[in-house]
């Protein structure tokens, strides 16, 4: 009986606080961000416990080790939230009548704002270790992804908008596997070269076709957009644009590489 009573206390501490429409982002942001702390710990105990080189790091490359371990995290979550919210519920259907660009709900909310807590958290360590986590460009894709997110979380406009292009983060533990074999000493494995080609594939659909997708849709619907506050419209038209310049530059050099390990493989 008792263990009712606390089960039915938890319930309603979650529906009358924590999850109460006007404390939702708030209370989000905060679970991200001490999410994003359990992440960077768990990938320090279970390194340390399991790679021997760990240990052997610098304090430098073990504080990337944990927060690459973190992001992974973060990107696993939030490609997971996307890929709900936009093809297994009626959220953003076609099925539903009314505007795309206003159409929230207190899931879409919520992860969201774990996605900003993660990204506040993220940003905060490339300020305090500059520029060993990351240099101008990593603070402009973040400061962008920042301020987007945090709008559409409080405004609970464009929200489709920004799940299509957080999508994109399912990149980001390819990208990070990358550097842990690289660090490892396993750079000539067959393992990097397979993460390679995936991080490869993964990015030419998740960063470049999957924006051209954002494009086409913001010129469909656009008569919906202009709907929207001023501060959100320039967001939806400038923020996926810098992005896809960004992902763009980054493929560039991703192809690079990759023909480059092709060229020196056996």
């Amino acid at each position: 009986m008792a263990m009712t009573a606390y089960k039915y206390q938890a319930q309603a501490l979650m529906k009358d606080y924590l999850l109460a429409d006007p404390l939702v982002p708030y209370t989000s942001v905060l679970i991200g961000i001490v999410l994003c702390k359990i992440a960077y710990d768990f990938t320090r105990v279970l390194s340390s416990f399991y790679f021997k080189g760990y240990c052997s790091l610098t304090k430098i490359q073990r504080i990337e080790w944990n927060n690459r371990g973190m992001s992974s995290a973060h990107a696993i979550f939030i490609t997971a939230a996307s890929l709900y919210l936009i093809l297994l519920t009626d959220l953003f259907s076609d099925r539903v009548k009314g505007p795309i660009t206003f159409r929230n709900s207190i899931i879409s909310t919520f992860a969201l704002g774990v996605s900003v807590g993660y990204f506040i958290t993220d940003l905060a360590m490339i300020f305090w270790l500059y520029p060993s986590l990351g240099g101008l460009e990593y603070v402009l894709h973040h400061t962008l992804s920042l301020v987007a997110i945090a709008y559409t979380m409080l405004s609970g406009e464009g929200q489709f908008y920004t799940y299509v292009v957080l999508i994109s983060e399912t990149t980001t533990p390819e990208i990070n596997m990358r550097w842990f074999l690289d660090t490892a000493g396993l750079k000539k494995s067959s393992a990097y070269l397979v993460n390679g080609i995936l991080m490869f594939v993964a990015w030419l659909v998740a960063r470049i076709f999957l924006f051209m997708y954002v494009f086409y849709h913001i010129y469909l619907h656009y008569s919906q957009i202009v709907q929207m506050h001023v501060f959100g419209y320039y967001l939806v038209l400038v923020v996926p644009a810098v992005l896809f310049v960004m992902n763009t530059l980054w493929f560039m050099k991703i192809l690079k590489g990759v023909k480059k390990t092709l060229a020196k493989w056996p």
